[in-house]
């Protein structure tokens, strides 16, 4: 139960900065190119609040990022770390939507966004129940277990980095054109890399867990 629990918050933690980074890149469309798009032109006299919704989010999603990393390292920083992450993002987002909405009508897909935030949000507020957070901190973890945790939510990432132009075609076709296919290089090379990483980041984990390299990974703690 332990590393489900844990795992599970890794996991969410992942896919949370993922979209979140995702979302900012795909606001620089809107950003920078509102007037181009006819569902778009109540938006086109307020570009530069979507310029700033694009760097204040991207930036969220490398604080997620970061916690994602304390996280696996096992850090006593982590959780606090991570709720400061996804709190951030639920005001930026929850704001986002209120003025695509007013402005537009309509506020997909940043509501993705936030909808998943909430449920990050919601599971780390449950982690604090005490009796759940005894099995949960993340700082009492094995390092082989975090790092097995870790690796498996990349893998889970790079294949929304796969996906993500094909999931996002329903709501950013316009005129035949899949705007969510933007970015298809860099999605694309980041999605493999996320998934060789994982991949790679699962072996370590099993393989550093034998014995001799254990002893090794000590002496070289000690010296």
């Amino acid at each position: 139960m332990r590393k489900f629990l844990r795992f599970i918050g890794i996991l969410f933690m992942s896919l949370t900065a993922a979209f979140t980074v995702l979302g900012g890149v795909g606001t620089t469309c809107v950003a920078l190119g509102a007037e181009k798009y006819e569902s778009m032109a109540g938006i086109a006299p307020f570009k530069w609040l979507y310029l700033i919704y694009v760097i204040v989010t991207i930036a969220i999603g490398i604080m997620g990022i970061r916690a994602v990393t304390l996280l696996i390292k096992g850090r006593a920083n982590a959780y606090r770390y991570s709720v400061i992450a996804l709190v951030s993002g639920l005001v930026v987002g929850t704001i986002h939507m209120v003025t695509s909405r007013t402005l537009r009508g309509s506020s997909m897909p940043v509501d993705a966004v936030v909808y998943t935030t909430v449920l990050t949000f919601a599971i780390f507020l449950l982690f604090r129940i005490p009796g759940v957070w005894e099995k949960v901190d993340f700082s009492k973890a094995k390092q082989k277990d975090s790092e097995t945790a870790g690796g498996a939510a990349m893998i889970v990432v790079g294949v929304l980095n796969l996906t993500i132009p094909y999931l996002m075609a329903p709501t950013h076709t316009i005129n035949g054109v899949n705007y969510g296919d933007a970015f298809k290089f860099t999605t694309t090379g980041a999605g493999w890399g996320l998934i060789v990483l994982g991949c790679g980041l699962i072996l370590y984990a099993q393989v550093s867990g034998l014995p001799l390299l254990k002893s090794l990974r000590k002496e070289t703690t000690e010296a």
